[in-house]
């Protein structure tokens, strides 16, 4: 049973940073596609940034350029670094494990983790 332990959300006022990061219980974390959706309240939850095994990324329209997701295998952790962040970033963050490109389907999601940011 796969677990995903996200961390590093909380309120921050605009302009500043926020890192999360999402610990992924198994081996196979190296070689699968890992992603960071949000959702805000009344909105449909959107992809913001994914990244594969050997480290490709892609982003949101909204975010590129702000955020940043990375990898850290031996750690079996992905991060989102979000910088400038603007009150239209606030959202729930969820993990994403094995995200297939073809599908965008999803394995397995983490609980998910809160970021406010106040104007």
């Amino acid at each position: 049973q796969v677990r995903l332990v996200e961390s590093g959300g909380g309120l921050v006022q605009a302009g500043k940073s926020l890192r999360l990061a999402c610990a992924h219980s198994e081996t196979i974390f190296s070689i699968i596609t890992m992603a960071w959706y949000r959702q805000a309240p009344g909105m449909q939850r959107e992809l913001v940034a994914r990244i594969t095994y050997d480290g490709d990324t892609e982003y949101a329209a909204s975010v590129k350029g702000r955020f940043t997701i990375s990898r850290d295998n031996a750690k079996r952790t992905v991060y989102l670094q979000m910088n400038s962040l603007k009150p239209e970033d606030t959202a729930v963050y969820y993990c994403a494990a094995d995200w297939d490109p073809a599908t965008m389907e999803v394995g397995d999601w983490g609980q998910g983790t809160q970021v406010t940011v106040s104007s």
